[in-house]
């Protein structure tokens, strides 16, 4: 068995994080003898400084969002430095109820590939980064119970066994390349170049998008500028007490609207022993 069950994330509007510690505490709820809980959340730029290293003797809970069907490429330098030594692990994902494409399978491959023991895996949807109607409120009351039942065959698996097979999760080799919005000329349009505006008259200057924002571009000084890449997940608009900060850029709201539209099907969680 193991001693630590370790919580390692990455969250800019709490989705992920609500799913992964949930996880957490459903599988420690199963477990008799005492278990240290350890949370490390990576959301922000100092926290990936510095790389955790872990033992077989313990089991990590990795989750990610997904980003356009893939593991966000911000987080690849990181993710690739964090070391398993056999540890255990589960992967998670959390993706806006579009697809997770191939995110799950290469989170899976990162960590096999650290020298985890991948033992589970699973998809859960979250809320939408880009909109409040996509997904909303989720993950809700009926994403927790199939995170309960998660834990419940996890703890089972690990308690069968302590060999694991190559774990197989949806997804494709070579991974898809990273999924291109379309502009109104169907055209593919280079979202990175895009980054939110301040409505300045409506600003408090509390200061905290610039403390949440996870690659730490926006200017403390002055919060209505960027001074590095955005990655669009949003922590700075859906993290604003008078909802000051927005994007008002065509082909971002064209691609919000496709969204919006086209994924209303409510998706269930997918989860892989």
């Amino acid at each position: 068995m193991f001693n630590k069950i370790n919580a390692l994330y990455f969250s800019g509007t709490g989705t992920t994080r609500k799913v992964v510690l949930y996880l957490v505490e459903s599988l420690t709820a199963k477990i008799e003898e005492p278990v240290e809980r350890i949370n490390i959340d990576f959301s922000l730029p100092e926290a990936r400084i510095q790389s955790p290293c872990f033992t077989e003797k313990d089991l990590v809970i990795v989750g990610i969002p997904v980003y356009a069907g893939r593991v966000p490429n911000i987080l690849l330098k990181y993710l690739n430095s964090v070391k398993g030594n056999g540890a255990q692990a589960v992967a998670v994902v959390l993706y806006g109820n579009r697809n997770f494409d191939d995110s799950l399978i290469e989170l899976t491959d990162i960590l096999s590939n650290n020298s985890f023991k991948v033992v589970a895996a699973g998809a859960f949807i979250g809320e939408h980064s880009f909109s409040k109607i996509l997904a909303q409120g989720r993950p809700d009351k009926d994403d927790m119970k199939e995170v309960e039942n998660f834990a419940r065959d996890i703890y089972g698996k690990i308690n069968r066994s302590t060999y694991f097979h190559e774990l197989l999760v949806s997804g494709q080799k070579p991974y898809r390349n990273y999924y291109q919005p379309k502009d109104r000329l169907d055209n593919s349009f280079d979202f990175r170049v895009i980054s939110p505006h301040t409505k300045k008259d409506v600003c408090i200057d509390c200061k905290n998008c610039a403390e949440i924002c996870p690659v730490g571009s926006i200017s403390y000084d002055d919060t209505s500028v960027m001074n590095g890449i955005c990655i669009k997940c949003c922590a700075c608009i859906k993290g604003c007490p008078v909802e000051a900060k927005y994007f008002d850029n065509e082909n971002y709201k064209k691609h919000q609207h496709d969204l919006e539209k086209i994924y209303t099907e409510r998706l269930e969680p997918e989860t892989f022993i």
